[in-house]
């Protein structure tokens, strides 16, 4: 499929998951990943100066279609290929339904659905021409097994189970495929505030008895995106330690 040099574009660029996962691809050869992100860039950074002819950082707004178009158009400037897109960046803001802000409710589906609505509507030009694709989306084990106080974030990730699925069958005929990672808990920022008392409770509901690395998840991300995945589309892998 990938005759030249592969193209990746990874949102979500700065966080401990991005980075891992930008982290799997380079270590594959001929490839170029560019790390979408929006104010935090340290861990881009990192990356970058490891990677320096290799790597690049783009300023990525994903709530928003015009900063899709000025990203693309950008990877499109330097390499005239797009073939891989992970739909990585996310946010919570977790509280009840009965009390929750309607401002917690717009800003997580805009940036863990409307995000991935925007991606794939703005490299799927390029990979419908060039006959080859492939779109990883980063949802989550909340979409298949929503836990209370979190009606926003479930939602949204369960939606973008539900575009990945519809989306998969649309573009299949054009080897193009669109496949979803449910992580569970993963030792990533985002698990920062735990206190000890919940770090064992979460882990004691996990058959493993603990959370993944994200090098775990950035392994199924870039099998997905391989050559020999080809024939795997419409599918969501759960990562969870054998939760669910």
């Amino acid at each position: 499929m990938f005759m030249t040099e592969r193209v990746v574009l990874i949102t979500g660029g700065n966080g401990g998951l991005g980075t891992a996962i930008g982290r799997a691809f380079l270590g594959e050869q001929d490839t170029f990943v560019w790390l979408g992100i929006h104010n935090s860039r340290e861990n881009a950074q990192a990356l970058m100066v490891e990677f320096p002819r290799r790597c690049e950082s783009l300023e990525l707004d994903v709530t928003q279609a015009s900063s899709w178009s000025a990203a693309v158009a950008q990877v499109l400037a330097r390499h005239s290929r797009f073939d891989v897109l992970v739909n990585n960046a996310g946010k919570h803001a977790d509280g009840l339904l009965a009390t929750m802000p309607p401002a917690d409710w717009e800003q997580i589906l805009a940036t863990n659905l409307h995000s991935a609505f925007y991606g794939c509507q703005a490299v799927l030009p390029t990979m419908i021409s060039q006959r080859g694709g492939r779109i990883i989306n980063v949802a989550s084990l909340s979409a298949l097994l929503a836990p209370p106080g979190q009606t926003n974030y479930a939602a949204a990730k369960a939606g973008l189970v539900a575009l990945t699925q519809s989306l998969a069958k649309e573009v299949a005929r054009l080897n193009i495929t669109v496949n979803a990672v449910c992580p569970g808990f993963v030792e990533t920022e985002a698990l920062a505030g735990m206190s000890p008392e919940a770090r064992k409770e979460a882990q004691a509901k996990i058959p493993m008895r603990r959370f993944a690395r994200p090098e775990e998840v950035a392994a199924a991300i870039t099998f997905l995106a391989c050559p020999e995945a080809s024939y795997i589309t419409g599918s969501i892998l759960k990562i969870d330690g054998g939760i669910f």
